[in-house]
């Protein structure tokens, strides 16, 4: 007799409780895996558009839609353009990364002396916004060498890093059919598509989405737990600021 009132109770707490909540998990999924999600950003790589702690809103939407939960292509209606900022997966090893689209299918991009050169084109480089430099650190303020990147259509900032040993030169390549080529703003600090044997070129299939806005930030020296920093921690100048 028990059992039955058990099982009744338990079909009830069911069908008024855990499957709406059930729902509205899947919904609430679905709805992140293929229209909307966010990226945290744990590195510098970015630097000075992106910085550690910003957490990113990312469009799904921007160029496809895919079925969720899987990479799967249901429909395409645009291409990344040149200059956009994209949250994809590692060709590599399947990690999340965050980079600026440099190269197109079919273009060819070489860097002499940390300076882009795109189909045989210079890509022409202007001073920076000093206030750019204004939340990084003073070591970096320090040794960092800023510029602004002309790309068509979307000139932006751009570092490099006084005294650091990195690849600032990188003979021409041909991006292939169907793949892009990535790099970090923070290019004496950016393992990206410069590195075949790391990231190399990134397939559309591998997007995930378009990195557009700033909703949240907070210093990357501040552990989760640390709530009654959080008010002094916020980068509060950052919220709801584009990402260009």
């Amino acid at each position: 007799m028990n059992v039955e009132k058990y099982r009744a109770v338990a079909r009830r707490w069911w069908r008024q409780e855990i499957r709406t909540l059930l729902i509205l998990a899947i919904v609430m999924f679905s709805i992140r895996s293929s229209l909307a999600d966010w990226n945290d950003v744990p590195t510098g790589s970015m630097k000075p558009t992106i910085l550690e702690g910003d957490r990113v809103f990312v469009n799904k939407l921007a160029y496809d839609l895919k079925v969720p939960f899987t990479t799967w292509h249901i429909a395409q209606w645009s291409n990344p353009q040149r200059g956009d900022i994209v949250v994809f997966f590692s060709p590599k090893d399947g990690q999340r990364l965050v980079k600026r689209v440099i190269g197109l299918p079919g273009d060819t991009v070489e860097l002499r002396n940390d300076q882009l050169i795109i189909n045989g084109q210079p890509v022409e480089y202007a001073s920076a916004d000093p206030e750019m430099a204004a939340q990084l650190s003073g070591i970096e303020r320090e040794r960092g060498i800023f510029a602004t990147e002309e790309l068509p259509k979307s000139p932006h900032a751009v570092m490099a890093i006084n005294g650091v040993s990195a690849m600032r030169t990188f003979a021409p390549v041909q991006v292939p059919a169907g793949h892009y080529f990535m790099m970090g703003d923070n290019r004496d600090n950016s393992t990206d598509s410069r590195v075949l044997s790391q990231v190399g070129y990134v397939p559309f299939e591998n997007l995930i989405g378009r990195a557009q806005i700033i909703f949240f930030s907070i210093r990357d020296d501040t552990h989760a737990w640390e709530v009654w920093r959080w008010p002094w921690a916020v980068r509060w100048e950052r919220l709801f600021t584009l990402v260009r």
